[in-house]
């Protein structure tokens, strides 16, 4: 099961509540970390690519530093994709083959954009919101100006495409119990299918 969605629409929230049901969860974020750790290839792969500039003092990779070029630059982003995403998708395919349980969750922020990833889902859960939410929210969270967080949405994917790839919608613009309660909807209805062997049957839209 793939999860995606726009930043700041909520989908670490969302796989937060599926793992709390016991549903299994690889976050190509959290991989991403993992991969670009002081020592790690993913790291290295960056440094042969945009050399020493982009650690902090300490040598760790400045992450919000490289996030905010990479969105200012389509080239430099371009070259980002290429070193990582390869090693971010053969770590998600390690993570979720390791899985024993009716279904797991794929969090791909740039599922619509990666074509390689939809090999590894059945089909796609969208965590949906307003855009002026989503900048509500990128101000609030990152500390982003208006014009930054534009500029980041711009530079992803419509929301039309993402909505037109989805199979499932889960509307994140409520309270923590709404979300709660359309998780366990959600849920439910996965392991009915997974139960079924139909995991490709017609998608819900919640709430």
């Amino acid at each position: 099961m793939g999860l995606t969605g726009g930043i700041a629409s909520g989908k670490s929230q969302v796989a937060g509540e599926f793992a709390r049901l016991g549903v299994p969860v690889a976050d190509a974020d959290a991989l991403s970390h993992e991969l670009t750790a002081v020592g790690q290839p993913g790291l290295q792969a960056l440094l042969e690519t945009f050399g020493k500039g982009i650690l902090d003092p300490q040598g760790r990779l400045n992450r919000r530093h490289l996030r905010r070029q990479a969105f200012a630059d389509p080239a430099l982003r371009l070259k980002l994709e290429k070193a990582l995403h390869p090693l971010i998708i053969k770590a998600l395919e390690e993570r979720l083959a390791g899985f024993k349980a009716p279904y797991a969750l794929a969090v791909v922020p740039l599922l619509t954009e990666l074509p390689a990833t939809h090999a590894l889902v059945h089909r796609v859960l969208l965590v949906d919101c307003p855009e002026e939410l989503q900048l509500s929210r990128l101000m609030s969270r990152d500390g982003e100006s208006e014009s930054g967080a534009r500029a980041i949405l711009a530079s992803q994917a419509p929301r039309s495409a993402r909505l037109q790839a989805a199979s499932d919608i889960l509307l994140n613009a409520g309270d923590k119990a709404a979300l709660t309660g359309a998780v366990q909807r959600l849920h439910r209805f996965y392991l009915d299918l997974a139960a079924r062997g139909d995991l490709q049957r017609t998608g819900l839209r919640l709430p």
